[in-house]
C-alpha cells in the first residue's frame, strides 16, 4: 500500500507541478506555497495567485525585463502552472541567467539558488526555462513569464 501511495503522489508531483496560490497558504502540497514565500523575503505586498501579481504591481511596485537581485520573476498561468509562480531572484549571473529562491517548484520544498535561464527570441524574459532538482539539470519545459517586480526601497 504505502508503495503505490508513493508512486501516486510522485505522479502527480510530476503531472502538476506546484500549487503557488496566495491566499491560504494551505494549497494541495501544504503550506510550502510560492506566493506567500516571495512576499514574506521580500515584502512585497500583493496577495493571491502569484500569476496576479504583475497586474496587481501596476502603479505599486516597478516592474521591469531585466533581472536584478531581489526582484520577483512573476510566470504567467499554464496548465501546468495554473495558479502561475512567482521566484525571488538572489543572483543575476548575466543577461540571460539568474539564479532563484523559490517555494514548491519541487513540491513541497524551497529551493536555494537554482537556475533560471531566459529562452526569448527578444532576450525579454517573457519564456523561461527552471532548474528542475530531481534530475540534477535544466527542465526542458519552456515556462512563458511576465518579468521581475521590483521591491521598494
Amino acid at each position: 500500500m504505502k508503495r503505490v501511495l508513493a508512486r501516486s503522489a510522485a505522479g502527480l508531483a510530476l503531472v502538476s507541478l506546484a500549487a503557488c496560490a496566495g491566499g491560504s497558504g494551505q494549497g494541495w502540497h501544504g503550506a510550502v506555497q510560492c506566493a506567500p514565500y516571495a512576499r514574506q523575503v521580500t515584502h512585497v505586498q500583493l496577495r493571491g495567485d502569484a500569476a496576479s501579481w504583475w497586474g496587481q504591481a501596476q502603479g505599486h511596485y516597478p516592474r521591469t525585463h531585466v533581472p536584478r537581485a531581489g526582484a520577483v520573476l512573476v510566470f504567467r498561468s499554464t496548465g501546468r502552472l495554473p495558479d502561475g509562480h512567482v521566484s525571488v531572484v538572489r543572483q543575476v549571473r548575466g543577461p540571460r541567467e539568474v539564479l532563484v529562491d523559490q517555494a514548491n517548484w519541487v513540491p513541497g520544498r524551497v529551493g536555494h539558488g537554482e537556475p533560471v535561464v531566459d529562452v526569448s527570441g527578444r532576450n525579454d524574459w517573457s519564456q523561461v526555462k527552471v532548474w528542475w532538482s530531481p534530475i540534477h539539470g535544466m527542465g526542458k519545459t519552456v515556462y512563458p513569464a511576465y518579468g521581475f517586480i521590483l521591491p521598494r526601497g
